[in-house]
């Protein structure tokens, strides 16, 4: 991989994809530049991860062959605005932004054919374990497309999705981590209500959903199927299902996913 991929801004996320670009082994630390509001963050990601700090966002914008936007969505008009007659000819511009459209920023660029791509990465690519949902524009190659993917892979799993699906994949993909987190924690509440050390609590509840999470991956087995194996006929678990269904749990899920896509498409 000899492409230079660029980030500008350089927040969590973009650390995040960094540091699994590094550690994969994907492309080399030198080719790989940043630029940020802050040098102190930038000479932070410099020493961390042996990256190239870049001059500006233009500078960027003149060596990178794919670019990643990855400031906020405000920030996305300005940041074009800035860089546009600087992009080199076969880049490949990277969103990372909610509720950010590949046709609203092609225009902003004013370049029909410039080649984009849609990704909304999620918290786990911290520790390696991330989903990106991603979209590509009709003038991204499928070899570029491959190597995208790839890129993404090097922390995590990656799908490839028409953007019109791109809110609801960013609700179940992107937004769910916290409702999950809230599953965890509150599974811990229950465990300490029954005497357990909250750390301890937490470590039980996680690694039962990591678990959970992995035999639905690996098995490929329909998790209606997985739930019905662990409930025995008049056993505790089925108990604890019917008062989950009693409590609208299912419902509740639902309606988070609705109202997050609800959102997004203000």
């Amino acid at each position: 991989m000899k492409r230079n991929i660029g980030f500008i801004g350089s927040g969590k996320m973009a650390e995040a994809i960094i540091g699994g670009i590094v550690s994969s082994d994907f492309t080399q630390p030198e080719n790989i530049f940043a630029s940020n509001r802050t040098i102190p963050k930038l000479l932070d990601l410099q020493v961390t991860y042996g990256i190239q700090v870049a001059e500006s966002n233009i500078d960027i914008a003149r060596k990178c062959d794919i670019v990643f936007l990855s400031v906020t969505p405000d920030k996305y008009p300005a940041v074009i605005d800035e860089i546009k007659d600087y992009v080199r000819e076969d880049v490949i511009v990277v969103l990372i932004a909610a509720g950010q459209t590949i046709a609203m920023n092609v225009e902003r660029f004013n370049k029909e054919e410039l080649k984009m791509v849609k990704a909304m990465p999620n918290t786990p690519v911290l520790v390696g374990a991330g989903l990106t949902s991603i979209s590509f524009n009709q003038f991204v190659t499928e070899a570029e497309q491959e190597e995208i993917k790839q890129l993404f892979e090097s922390f995590g799993k990656a799908e490839i999705i028409d953007e019109e699906l791109m809110d609801t994949a960013s609700a179940v993909g992107g937004s769910s981590p916290a409702f999950v987190y809230m599953f965890i924690e509150a599974l811990a509440d229950a465990a300490v209500v029954n005497g357990m050390p909250r750390q301890q609590a937490y470590n039980i509840a996680a690694q039962a959903v990591l678990g959970s999470a992995k035999m639905v991956l690996d098995t490929a087995i329909h998790p209606g199927k997985l739930k019905d194996d662990v409930c025995s006929p008049g056993g505790s678990t089925i108990q604890s299902i019917a008062s989950l269904e009693e409590n609208g749990f299912r419902s509740a899920i639902i309606k988070a996913v609705q109202a997050n896509v609800d959102k997004l498409t203000k």
